[in-house]
């Protein structure tokens, strides 16, 4: 099988292309950036105009579109441009790509994430049930504004005229792998430096996905036809802030951590040129559409994956 990857070389990519690459497929990615000392073929693109990239998709099985500015930064007006345009217009072109392919690719897979759901306590979000945010009363702008670009995004993918192409919206939560420079590694680094404790009041929801459930899910959505439209990629038991970070800091052998009240949180996003969304934001989001499907997680609690991306980080470290 022939996997294409646009804006594959972040770490997200980098799991899934592993993993493709494992199995024995043919994986390229498309990057802004040609390098040539990966184990998969790099193609450069610039995830705006169509160009010679567009071969690729001649021949392709799946493409998984991930391309997107990155959003661990401040959202000053120009990075929210650039958050957002790089998620439209890179989705847009693809769909191009696609629609002039004389052999389409059986199935698009185009990243999205969970953030698009409410902030909330009281219930989970699925994607029959689930309510999408926006209109939380006091809801940070920055949170409105991550919410309007899932929109933007998932609206560019159903408006493209590739019906000869099965597509499936990845709503991911955060995919946790021990790689370095990822949600993981930060977290782990808390820990480590004895600051991993409670984070504001500890009471938001975090939703997550091993990496390796996150490959899974990625391979059962290319091979079950009957999925389409947006699909949830967390692990299905959701947990509280306080306990997800109990249960990381007993993962590596600590049995406290310092918290870190709302306050201290914005200052150092602040200091970090970063935003407090992904701590604070409430995120309680399950897999409805993959468990009704069969999907089974290798991973489904927090404590049996934290174990396993502790001892993973630290055979890295080696």
């Amino acid at each position: 099988m022939k996997v294409v990857i646009p804006g594959g070389s972040g770490q997200v990519g980098t799991v899934l292309a592993r993993a493709f690459q494992q199995r024995g497929d043919e994986v390229v990615v498309l990057s802004r950036t040609q390098s040539n000392s990966l184990p998969w073929r790099v193609v450069q693109w610039n995830g705006e105009t169509l160009g010679e990239w567009t071969r690729e998709f001649e021949n392709a099985d799946v493409i998984i579109n991930l391309a997107g500015q990155s959003v661990n930064c401040r959202y000053t007006p120009e990075n929210r441009r650039l958050i957002i345009d790089s998620r439209v217009k890179s989705t847009r072109v693809v769909g191009q790509a696609i629609a002039e392919t004389e052999r389409p690719p059986r199935v698009w897979l185009q990243a999205s994430t969970a953030t698009l759901y409410a902030h909330r306590y009281d219930a989970t979000n699925d994607e029959a049930t689930g309510i999408i945010g926006g209109g939380e009363p006091q809801a940070p702008n920055t949170w409105r504004f991550s919410i309007d670009v899932v929109k933007k995004w998932e609206r560019e993918l159903n408006a493209a005229a590739t019906l000869q192409t099965r597509r499936v919206l990845m709503r991911s939560a955060i995919i946790m792998s021990p790689d370095r420079g990822g949600p993981f590694d930060t977290l782990l680094g808390l820990v480590r430096f004895g600051l991993g404790g409670t984070c504001g009041d500890g009471e938001q929801y975090v939703s997550w996905i091993h990496d390796q459930d996150f490959a899974r899910s990625v391979m059962w959505l290319i091979e079950h036809e009957d999925l389409r439209g947006p699909v949830n990629l967390a692990a299905p038991n959701p947990l509280p802030n306080a306990e997800f970070m109990r249960e990381l800091r007993s993962a590596w052998g600590i049995r406290a951590g310092l918290p870190a009240t709302e306050w201290m949180l914005e200052l150092g996003a602040f200091v970090l040129r970063s935003e407090t969304e992904l701590i604070l934001k409430s995120r309680r989001v399950v897999p409805g559409r993959l468990l009704q499907s069969g999907f089974t997680f290798q991973f489904p609690i927090w404590a049996d994956a934290a174990r396993d991306l502790c001892a993973r980080w630290r055979g890295n470290a080696r």
